[in-house]
């Protein structure tokens, strides 16, 4: 490799990426052992986070959607929940109508101050808060995606970074760079990083946070390349070699929407003290709320200062949509919606199997009496549709059972329906195997199903399995008896060689009676 007078490198034979990655992976195996490796990606493709179209797509993305439009659509699937809906449909509407009208008059001048319709949502959890947000970036047609504030840190310390959020949207933009600079960026748990007021050094978990998301939210770009990216700087790398620099990619956030959200528990405590305070000693114009519901939506910035937030965040999230929680009437209307995620995709799962799913109304109700008990939301709901279908979900695909009607007595009873369900089949399966066989009948009554049922409990074929090994000398047995049906009982189940064994002796005994001289008089 010739070094010039000005002391550059030329590289005359640059190596391969092959070459490169064994390099690399020689470096790390002696540096950390055998466990850490390069990933074995080809470095000639573009690596996820970078502009992998050459066009932009966004004429994807639904600009011309109106409010009430929006606001129809989002009703079809979210329930009582009226005022969250019409703020979000118009609010996200308006953010991305004024987009394109942004895009189409790119000659007029950025008005001084320019604020975006950030949104601060407020609710208790299950209530459907990322549930409105997927449905509304998809039906808009902008990648979407979503981080916990809690799991983030102040850039420079240990901890997720919340840039990642920005890269993570070029990746869900499959790398259309122009595409994630429209999207939308859910941060939820969001009141987790109020500063507590009382801490000594930096507040690495919550203001710095603050700070850190802030940023994103005023207006910045953000570097796809991070140091810690191994693949990313590699691929820098072999940019470098074919075009002999690498270019740093940055996205910007200047169209980015934010949407946080948070349950902000005690948030009501500060504003219920802020308005019985403004009352004291003059006549009360008001009465002030007494649910915490209620008085959540008189939450105003300085409240929020209060609870642990700086100003300058709470003046970047100028809308505020308030949630209400879920009683056991909406959550019995959330499972029975015809858009219903809990209840349709359960029905999606059991089709995927061959089976047929349908629920009574009371079952429904029971399902939404324990969901709203849990206190946890419509997030309940599927948790106990979950608990109560998992069984059902296990053994009947191995079933002939195509139907499965769910009632009040399985959601209370789900063991025990579910073993009179696969035992009832299994015996089933026997008979027919058994009849198509041999072309005789085993009959089965109530009680014998039941013996079934409690001693040989497991997936139904293994209970076929169990059955034939019992009764696999009674084909031989029966025809021997020349009987063509036998009634099999809990007593022929609990040995039925022994019972086998006494209709084989039976069947000798008449023979050689019937066999035997008759007797003459003496």
């Amino acid at each position: 490799m010739p070094i010039h007078s000005k002391g550059t490198l030329e590289m005359t034979n640059p190596p391969s990426p092959e070459k490169i990655r064994e390099e690399i992976s020689e470096f790390l195996r002696s540096r950390y052992g055998e466990q850490v490796a390069v990933a074995d990606v080809d470095l000639a493709m573009p690596h996820e986070g970078t502009e992998t179209t050459k066009h932009s797509s966004l004429d994807q993305i639904d600009f011309t959607l109106k409010p009430t439009e929006l606001e129809a659509y989002l009703r079809q699937y979210v329930l009582h929940q009226e005022e969250a809906v019409e703020v979000l449909a118009t609010k996200i509407c308006t953010h991305f109508h004024r987009r394109r009208w942004e895009l189409d008059h790119p000659d007029r001048e950025t008005a001084a101050g320019r604020i975006k319709s950030n949104i601060l949502m407020i609710g208790p959890t299950g209530v459907g808060k990322t549930y409105l947000v997927k449905l509304i970036a998809d039906k808009l047609g902008v990648p979407f995606v979503k981080g916990d504030a809690t799991k983030f840190s102040e850039t420079g310390y240990v901890g997720g970074d919340v840039e990642d959020l920005v890269r993570g949207l070029v990746r869900e933009a499959h790398g259309d760079m122009k595409l994630a600079e429209y999207g939308i960026i859910y941060v939820d748990e969001i009141d987790k990083i109020a500063s507590s007021g009382n801490l000594v050094g930096p507040d690495v978990s919550r203001t710095g946070v603050q700070r850190a998301l802030l940023k994103l939210m005023e207006d910045t770009e953000v570097e796809l390349r991070t140091p810690h990216d191994l693949a990313s700087q590699m691929e820098a790398v072999i940019e470098t070699q074919r075009t002999g620099k690498a270019d740093r990619k940055k996205v910007s956030t200047r169209n980015m929407l934010f949407i946080v959200s948070g349950a902000f528990s005690g948030l009501a405590d500060i504003i219920r003290r802020r308005l019985t305070k403004g009352t004291m000693g003059f006549k009360r114009g008001e009465e002030i709320p007494v649910r915490d519901e209620d008085i959540l939506r008189r939450a105003n910035t300085t409240d929020l200062m209060e609870y642990g937030f700086e100003s300058e965040f709470v003046g970047r999230l100028p809308v505020v949509a308030q949630l209400g929680e879920l009683n056991e009437e909406a959550l019995f209307d959330v499972l029975t919606n015809e858009h219903s995620a809990v209840t349709q995709g359960k029905m999606r799962d059991f089709a995927a199997y061959g089976i047929d799913l349908t629920f009574d109304d009371d079952a429904l109700r029971e399902i939404a009496r324990r969901a709203y008990a849990a206190g946890i939301g419509a997030r309940g709901l599927q948790t106990v549709m979950e608990r109560s279908l998992i069984r059902f979900e296990k053994l009947l695909p191995t079933s002939t059972v195509k139907k499965l009607h769910v009632t009040h007595e399985l959601v209370l009873e789900p063991d025990r329906v579910v073993n009179d369900i696969v035992a009832a089949d299994a015996v089933s399966q026997f008979q027919r195997k058994f009849l198509e066989k041999s072309g005789l009948i085993l009959e089965f009554p109530a009680e014998s199903a039941a013996w079934v049922r409690e001693n040989l409990g497991g997936d139904p074929a293994s209970i076929v399995d169990r059955l034939s090994q019992m009764f696999e000398n009674y084909e031989y047995g029966m025809k021997l008896a020349g009987t063509q049906n036998l009634r099999i009982t809990p007593e022929v189940l609990s040995d039925p060689n022994l019972f086998l064994d006494r209709m084989i002796k039976k069947v000798y005994e008449e023979k050689e009676h019937r066999n035997a001289p008759p007797l003459t008089p003496p």
